[in-house]
């Protein structure tokens, strides 16, 4: 799906080669500065690399729309972006963006169930805890039924409990709907209970 060869990004990243499999579930681990939101960066063609290529379905990303590229693989960073509005409003933004089909009320609330959320969707999104933010950007996601998850640190403000519950009913709907995730964490048992391949970054 995503092959790189002979990468060189700034002084941050070099990877010699790397290939990634279509619908399997990878996690990204590696001490802070040794370039995991760089590569899911140059994945999703917010960074350019400096040297070497990157294929994706084996077409150069140097050839692909960048917008037509970022509704098939959908970028969630960190620090979830929550637009003003309500919950609601929030959770069709991705669906709005990738020009597809607007969700049914049933259809919101039950991703946010699986996001392990008891929410009011006609509630302010930007009221919400940081970990909620979390879940409803990912959350958000989910909806789009992307043909790839390109996730950084997506639970990083949930307990170790939680935290396991919402990948658990994310990836869950991603191998339904065949899709690929690239996930960096922190986490070792989540890294442990979902990775189908772990790819470790070095300084």
């Amino acid at each position: 799906m995503y092959e790189l060869r002979n990468i060189k990004y700034k002084d941050i990243l070099t990877i010699d080669h790397l290939q990634l499999e279509e619908g399997k579930v990878s996690c990204i681990t590696g001490k802070s500065g040794t370039g995991k939101s760089s590569l899911l960066k140059l994945l999703n063609s917010i960074y350019v690399p400096d040297s070497g290529e990157i294929t994706y379905y084996g077409s150069p990303l140097s050839e692909i729309d960048p917008i037509k590229l970022r509704r098939e693989a959908v970028m969630l960073a960190q620090a979830p972006l929550i637009f003003p509005g309500t919950i609601e409003e929030n959770l069709q933004a991705g669906l709005k963006f990738a020009e597809k089909e607007l969700a049914s009320a049933q259809e919101l609330h039950q991703v946010i169930e699986r996001m392990e959320l008891s929410k009011d969707l006609g509630e302010n999104a930007e009221e919400l805890s940081g970990g909620e933010k979390q879940r409803i950007a990912l959350a958000r996601v989910l909806l789009m039924r992307a043909r790839v998850y390109l996730l950084d640190e997506p639970t990083s403000g949930l307990d170790e409990n939680t935290e396991i519950k919402v990948l658990r009913s994310f990836i869950d709907e991603s191998r339904k709907n065949k899709s690929t995730v690239l996930m960096i964490t922190h986490s070792i048992a989540a890294a442990e209970t979902f990775a189908d391949r772990e790819i470790s970054l070095d300084t």
